[in-house]
């Protein structure tokens, strides 16, 4: 390690004084002008990280559904997954170092975690559309670079993109080729092959509206469409030209205020679709003719793939290998169909991604969604393998196409991480598989009504929970009266869990009304606010 060099390069990151910022599921995150000294010390991270795993480590500037305003960074671990938990601490120790420290830090993080300092390092780098983020990329180079790391600087990309591209640069190539173009390659001739096989293919267009966020979803679409099969019409809204990056649109705008976006005009009974500002999260939506509102989110995604999958599955004799996981926030109606009616087994975990996508790999095939539409498909090495031989060499006709189909699903689904694009892909073929409207997969199951709500207190410690946050164990008799608040209601439900980044306590509740739901929120919404230290006025109904 070149300290002169090192302190110079730190010289031009300074940290702003008494900053103090923690690497979370989402990485960091904050206003643009604040993450300067962050960038580049996770450029510093990366190269420890590469060299600690021999692999090409990845790092995307993005801050997702976040205003346009802020930015965030996050590392991308050797197979496209998130970083590793240990590795999110040495993450916020380099971040809050003071200048004068950064290079104890690292010398401790390499004793502690055994890097070699002499091995080569790796570093893929993406970014998303916002203003402030190729300033903050060069940071990241600057990081890599101080500390004798190569990069590869890819520009322009959406999260999941980086994730696959990471992934194909560690499995040399066996995941897929680490260029954009193996990327859009790889996903449209999986799609196309798969609506070759479609009941009206040819016979008419299958039209889908994109509400992009005004983000890299648009861009990344519009390099993609040469490649699409021509029966299939993307209209992309809201592709940045005009607006703000996720403003009054994209996903997390549509599920949250449950209405269209600005900059989409909805025509009855039209199938739509919402990205997240770097493209890794999806939600579903549609007008029915009296003009009301659909929104279909993750967990009717979950729903429709797993109908799907264990339909294929069952043909070619592999029908016990299918799992669900969800969070406690999954509406109880769609935890019920998969139990009830399509007896699939359903795993509830604690929220965040990284927990939902450990938990899926313990299964031959594992769909997880969490209600905000992020989510995808895992399939093991041992279902996959058969999968693709049975596509070869079974000779009962029926079970081999089955096979292909599902050899092609695999090929579309981005197993690294949720991916809007391929998630796209995979519902427009699973609809135009199964002959299905948006209104028929709509009417699968009914959601539950349901209400969530914040409040504030002094301390988010205060409350402790358990059974994947389903149980509060602390502080004393809140559990208790949650019960007795639910008991009062039909088909009713309720759990209340600490915020990950404010003091905040968050309430979830559900019941056969939206009266009840809105009535049992309220209600245990005033027991946290009595028995766990509520701040400022009490909840109002």
């Amino acid at each position: 390690m070149d300290l002169e060099a090192l302190k110079k390069s730190s010289a031009l990151h300074p940290k702003p004084p008494g900053l103090a910022l923690q690497y979370g599921t989402a990485g960091f995150r904050a206003r643009a002008q604040q993450l300067d000294h962050i960038m580049f010390r996770m450029g510093l991270l990366a190269v420890l990280r590469s060299r600690a795993v021999a692999s090409t480590i990845g790092i995307m500037v993005t801050a997702s559904h976040n205003p346009e305003e802020d930015n965030g960074v996050k590392l991308v671990d050797p197979l496209g997954e998130m970083l590793h938990p240990s590795w999110e601490e040495y993450a916020t120790q380099l971040a809050n170092a003071e200048d004068e420290e950064l290079q104890s830090v690292i010398t401790e993080i390499c004793q502690k975690a055994a890097v070699n300092q002499h091995k080569d390092a790796s570093v893929f780098i993406g970014r998303d559309t916002r203003p402030s983020s190729e300033e903050l990329s060069q940071s990241v180079v600057d990081g890599v670079s101080v500390l004798g790391g190569q990069y590869h600087d890819y520009g322009l990309v959406t999260t999941p993109q980086l994730h696959y591209l990471v992934c194909c640069q560690n499995t040399q190539g066996q995941y897929g080729k680490a260029t954009l173009e193996g990327y859009y390659e790889k996903l449209s001739k999986a799609f196309t092959e798969l609506m070759k096989q479609a009941p009206s293919s040819g016979e008419h267009q299958r039209h889908l509206k994109v509400d992009c966020a005004n983000g890299i979803g648009a861009l990344k679409l519009s390099e993609m469409e040469p490649y699409f099969p021509k029966e299939v019409l993307i209209h992309l809204y809201n592709d940045g030209t005009k607006e703000k990056l996720n403003h009054l649109c994209g996903a997390d705008f549509v599920k949250v205020n449950q209405k269209a976006p600005r900059g989409l005009d909805l025509k009855p009974n039209e199938r739509c679709c919402s990205f997240d500002g770097d493209a890794d999260r999806i939600v579903y939506y549609y007008e029915d003719t009296s003009g009301h509102f659909h929104l279909i989110d993750g967990d009717k995604i979950a729903t429709l793939m797993s109908i799907f999958l264990k339909d294929l599955l069952a043909k070619v004799g592999q029908s016990s290998a299918l799992a669900v996981v969800q969070t406690a926030y999954a509406n109880g109606s769609s935890t019920r169909y998969l139990q009830e009616t399509l007896k699939v087994p359903v795993h509830c975990v604690k929220t965040g991604v990284k927990h939902l996508h450990h938990k899926a790999q313990e299964f031959d095939v594992g769909v997880y969604f969490e209600a905000n539409g992020h989510g995808t498909v895992l399939f093991s090495k041992a279902a996959e393998t058969k999968i693709r031989q049975l596509a070869k060499e079974e000779k009962d006709a029926e079970k081999r196409e089955a096979a292909k189909v599902l050899g092609n699903m695999i090929d579309l689904i981005n197993q690294t991480v949720g991916d809007a694009v391929s998630d796209m892909l995979v519902i427009e073929a699973i609809l135009a598989l199964k002959g299905l409207s948006v209104q028929q997969w709509d009417a699968i199951y009914t959601d539950l009504p349901n209400r969530l709500l914040k409040v504030q207190v002094a301390d988010r410690r205060a409350i402790g929970t358990a059974d994947a946050e389903r149980r509060a164990v602390s502080p004393a008799g809140l559990q208790e009266r949650i019960d007795a608040l639910v008991r009062q209601q039909r088909l009713a439900r309720a759990f209340v869990r600490p915020s990950g980044t404010e003091d905040v306590v968050r309430v979830y509740a559900e019941a056969d009304t939206q009266e009840a739901a809105d009535a049992l929120a309220h209600e245990v919404a005033l027991a946290v606010y009595h028995l766990a230290g509520g701040k400022g006025a009490p909840p109002q109904p």
